[in-house]
């Protein structure tokens, strides 16, 4: 048996489309040499993340997966619809199931009346949606001492900074913060990690997508696999309504990682350089499982509705991403980066 492979998890939040990381999870938990020593999650990440830990606290890696599955199962009802792999293919494609989300009329309705109608005018009847998923998770798995590090990112709303919750301060309502659009859901109220007062926040992908930086710490492997759901590229400008409003969520929502990513760029030139002494700071090995192929089909209307055939397509492709990035770059893991960090700024 060799040695382990440690790597850590940058889980980016995408509403539904977290199902194609729930298949990148899926297909890394089959690697018995692959060690998952930490996990940064913002949004349906940071609810991966909690799933994935408590199900390997609970059950190892086949814990992990079952818990994974049963969470998307109450996010999608995919256990009413259970599709083999060979009906997937004569399913409708998930880019034309988005078209026809946004231009059918209950939901331009629902896009109309959440920019009209503030969250809070739904007075008593208001639910958040999440509450009965994050609910059924163990918080004491998801807060226990063994398996990965857990990070979940959220949003401070009065001074609009990233908070980390880790450890036991990990609660269904910080993941639940840390999935919460303004324009859908009421701020969730929690104690701050920083100041121990309740305060107010909103989703994490404004100021981390999620955050890298606690993957600095010197115990912790170099190797960061982000696992991206929001495209970075799209060849085609947006000229409808539904087009523009998407490619600002997408620009927004990867601006934090394209920061942090800048960032260990410029270490990694200065250690290049000699700049610095080697050691002085930590070299870090970036790495990405994405398909923007498929993403750039699809659009925020199957980030909000979880329709149980896209999740179940977008599991298979987050296997098959997980699969292919395997094959070409398990060997790089502790020796090389793979993502062309340069090449996304130029």
């Amino acid at each position: 048996m060799s040695d382990k492979i440690r790597i850590n998890l940058a889980l980016q939040g995408g509403g539904a489309h977290g199902a194609f990381t729930w298949g990148v999870l899926d297909r890394l938990l089959e690697e018995e040499d692959i060690e998952i020593a930490a996990i940064s999650g913002t949004s349906a990440g940071a609810l991966n993340g909690a799933a994935l830990k408590a199900g390997m606290v609970r059950g190892g890696r086949d814990g992990a997966r079952a818990l994974l599955e049963e969470t998307w199962a109450q996010i999608g009802a995919l256990d009413d619809i259970a599709l083999p792999l060979w009906l997937q293919a004569w399913l409708p494609d998930p880019g034309l199931v988005s078209r026809s989300l946004e231009y059918s009329v209950p939901y331009m309705w629902g896009e109309a009346v959440a920019r009209m109608l503030s969250p809070y005018a739904w007075g008593p009847l208001y639910r958040n949606p999440l509450e009965k998923v994050v609910a059924r998770l163990d918080f004491d798995e998801v807060c226990a001492a063994a398996g990965p590090d857990l990070t979940v990112c959220a949003t401070h709303v009065r001074d609009g900074k990233i908070r980390l919750f880790r450890g036991d301060g990990i609660s269904g309502k910080a993941i639940m913060a840390s999935a919460c659009l303004p324009t859908l859901f009421q701020a969730v109220e929690l104690e701050d990690p920083l100041t121990g007062v309740v305060e107010a926040f909103w989703d994490g992908g404004y100021t981390g997508n999620p955050a890298l930086f606690p993957f600095f710490e010197p115990e912790l492997p170099g190797d960061v696999v982000i696992v991206n759901i929001n495209p970075l590229y799209r060849e085609k400008v947006p000229v409808t309504p539904h087009e523009i409003q998407n490619r600002i969520n997408e620009i927004s929502f990867n601006s934090s990682l394209l920061r942090e990513l800048r960032a260990i760029d410029f270490v990694q030139r200065l250690l290049e350089q000699g700049a610095i002494p080697d050691g002085a700071m930590k070299r870090v090995r970036v790495h990405m499982i994405s398909d923007d192929t498929l993403m750039n089909e699809l659009s925020v209307a199957t980030k909000t509705l979880p329709i149980p055939s896209v999740l179940s397509q977008l599991k298979t492709a987050g296997r098959r991403a997980a699969g292919m990035f395997l094959a070409d770059h398990r060997d790089a893991i502790g020796k090389n980066q793979t993502a062309d960090l340069r090449g996304m700024f130029n």
